[in-house]
């Protein structure tokens, strides 16, 4: 469910209108694109970039530095992305929603 800012009312909209729906955080501000004279969502459009939290990862070994080697990460959304070996359990990083893909350790 979303939440309009101005009117507080809550709009349900299916899963499959948000791409990049694993990327999307609880109080997150999207766009919600709709039909106003069905009250129909057509489209939510995500940030391009988000920062979250890596839940889950495979402890990298010590000197994993390389920049084009990957592992999984699961990060707090439930969603899962690819990642450099150095990254940790723990660390922010910053996310290219519309490709789906890890740009860098968040600065804190």
């Amino acid at each position: 469910y979303f939440m309009h800012l101005e009117t507080f009312e809550q709009v349900h909209v299916p899963e499959e209108l948000i791409d990049g729906h694993e990327f999307l955080k609880e109080g997150e501000t999207v766009e919600v694109v709709y039909h106003t004279d069905t009250d129909t969502v057509l489209s939510v459009d995500i940030p391009q970039f988000v920062v979250v939290e890596v839940t889950y990862t495979e402890p990298g070994l010590r000197g994993d530095t390389a920049t084009n080697t990957f592992k999984q990460a699961t990060i707090e959304t439930g969603g899962t992305i690819m990642v450099p070996l150095f990254v940790s359990t723990g660390d922010r990083i910053k996310i290219d929603t519309s490709s789906r893909t890890y740009i860098e350790r968040a600065k804190s």
